[in-house]
């Protein structure tokens, strides 16, 4: 299984060191990044990009397809009145999308970013943010990919098969706790609904305890840390360019074809 990386030789938070540090993160090349098994505040500046992203962003790109797709294709979802289908989307996208690469067994690399982007987050007092015409973008640090590996490790820790996934997937999806929401009471019985059968396949047997049940939500609640725009400037970024990630994903859930498509600035698409 990859893993993620630690990308200097030296920590640049060593007392005495840090000035050396900066100059030799700037002038040093690409490395890969593995999981420090430390915490310390050059991870919250320490940005990363994705180590093939031709071949991440195509696979990923995938798992995205099949997650919008899981929505449209449940009448429940379908037979909501398209606002509340809008506000299930932008609000459920991410943890399902997550939810899709711990099924998938989606495993990927990244690397430091150029030295130039180094000197950019210094200029920027290390705030890591990319200015884009009118709009400035945080992007990824090793902090962050470390907390994506983390849900995702814990996930397949729960060794959960296709059908768990799937009403799993519904208990997410059906959050009748969302601000403006047209139907709350149906979309918190169909959250109920998925919640009960997900235990019934998690606890076929009466006589066992909820602790497995227990662990499985306790474990999805720590999807809710990961942000939609780490997942889109980690994943999608190279592959949609400039594009706002909403609207593309307006694009996939009312496309009529049977298969979404996403086409990329470089040409590539799934």
């Amino acid at each position: 299984m990859a893993c993620v990386s630690l990308l200097l030789d030296k920590c640049q938070c060593v007392s005495g060191m840090r000035q050396s540090a900066i100059l030799y993160a700037i002038l040093s090349q690409q490395r890969d990044l593995k999981f420090s098994h430390h915490s310390c505040s050059c991870e919250t500046r320490q940005t990363v990009c994705l180590r093939t992203p031709q071949v991440t962003c195509q696979t990923v790109s995938g798992v995205l397809v099949k997650t919008v797709s899981f929505m449209k294709n449940l009448p429940s979802f379908h037979h909501l009145p398209r606002a509340d289908q809008l506000l299930l989307l932008e609000s459920c996208w991410t943890p399902l999308f997550l939810l899709g690469l711990a099924q998938e067994r989606v495993s990927f690399d990244v690397i430091e970013t150029p030295g130039h982007s180094m000197l950019k987050r210094i200029l920027l007092n290390g705030q890591g943010l990319v200015k884009t015409g009118k709009e400035e973008r945080r992007q990824p640090t090793l902090a962050d990919v470390q907390r994506v590996k983390m849900c995702l490790h814990k996930l397949w820790g729960l060794d959960l098969n296709p059908t768990e996934y799937a009403y799993l997937k519904g208990t997410i999806l059906f959050n009748p706790d969302l601000p403006g929401l047209r139907t709350p009471d149906y979309i918190e019985s169909l959250q109920r609904e998925a919640q009960r059968v997900l235990h019934k396949v998690l606890m076929p047997l009466p006589s066992k305890d909820d602790s497995c049940f227990a662990q499985v939500l306790l474990t999805v609640s720590s999807l809710k840390t990961i942000s939609a725009d780490l997942i889109t400037e980690l994943f999608f970024r190279p592959v949609i360019g400039a594009a706002d990630m909403s609207e593309l994903l307006l694009e996939m859930l009312y496309n009529q074809s049977s298969t979404a498509t996403i086409i990329t600035a470089n040409g590539l698409f799934v």
